[in-house]
């Protein structure tokens, strides 16, 4: 295991283990593994959460509009959007990624090549799986969503 790319990402119901990608998305790992050591993401909401598509959570303000106030820069991939594929949410712009993220529940290929893979769940992906859902007809705005309990770089944990 690489340490220094892996995110421990605890949930209330356990924790999740993400291999991160600086090979695909250099400048988004290493932004996300700021914020993590920050503590940005503790506390923060999985805001919406759609059943068979995906849970999106890294907003501090827990509307979908909040971050951490710095935008970066596409890094488009080839990579496929598959089951445990954790990637940038962002605005209309392509450069518009901040803070927020999303992991897959399932394949979406209509995403591929549009937005930036950072990171893959290499396990606890049963505890993805079971944040608090919303409601379709909301567009998956989750009310008293889960929250990220803690995330950590796997290299600043000792187990």
């Amino acid at each position: 295991m690489d340490a220094e790319n892996t995110l421990y990402m605890d949930l209330k119901d356990g924790r999740v283990v993400i291999v991160m990608r600086p090979d695909l998305a250099p400048a988004h790992v290493a932004r996300i593994k700021e914020l993590t050591r920050d503590g940005f993401y503790d506390g923060t909401p999985f805001h919406r959460v759609i059943p068979g598509f995906m849970a999106q959570g890294g907003d501090p303000t827990g509307t979908g509009m909040g971050g951490s106030g710095q935008d970066l820069k596409a890094e488009f991939s080839k990579e496929k959007h598959v089951r445990g594929t954790c990637s940038m949410a962002r605005a209309s712009s392509p450069d518009s990624a901040d803070s927020q993220f999303f992991i897959m529940f399932e394949p979406s290929s209509h995403l591929d090549g549009k937005y930036t893979i950072w990171g893959q769940v290499e396990s606890g992906m049963e505890f993805v799986d079971s944040i608090k859902k919303g409601a379709s007809s909301r567009n998956g705005i989750v009310e008293e969503p889960d929250v990220i309990v803690a995330m950590r770089v796997a290299a600043d944990v000792e187990e």
